[in-house]
């Protein structure tokens, strides 16, 4: 049998995971058009080889998820100035205002939870937030070295 302490970074995963599964599930029930997934949200403003090294998707996924975003009026691909080889990906108005929308309506929901918990369960999840932080730091540097 494993100790707590052992068994502590899977069930950290594994909260995160189901936090942000459901946070998704939830706002996808009131999104209109499309529902946006997770690396839809990190696309704009990048190059099509940079989200596929920062997205880690399979294969070909990138290019099928920007062509989508692109024919549905979400993306527009640009030639890099400072490299012609590459594309820039950038957001339309219409991306914009519905990422506005979606990071609004997170925010809501998620302060609404926040406020349903007491005071010692809000305290302790501020304090995680700067260890959070850095293991997500650490996690971006590892996956950046390989």
């Amino acid at each position: 049998m494993r100790s707590e302490s052992e068994s502590f970074p899977e069930a950290l995963a594994d909260t995160l995971a189901g936090l942000q599964r459901l946070i998704r599930r939830r706002l996808r029930r009131g999104t209109p058009g499309p529902s946006l997934r997770g690396a839809e949200v990190d696309l704009p403003g990048i190059g099509v080889s940079e989200a596929a090294k920062e997205l880690y998707p399979a294969g070909n996924s990138v290019s099928t998820l920007v062509n989508r975003l692109v024919a549905d009026g979400y993306l527009v691909r640009e030639t890099d100035p400072a490299d012609r080889r590459a594309a820039r990906l950038l957001s339309t108005p219409a991306a914009d205002a519905r990422l506005r929308d979606w990071r609004q309506r997170r925010a809501v929901l998620v302060r609404g939870q926040v406020a349903r918990l007491d005071a010692a369960d809000r305290a302790a999840l501020e304090a995680a937030l700067p260890a959070l932080r850095k293991l997500a730091a650490n996690l971006h540097e590892e996956a950046e070295e390989t």
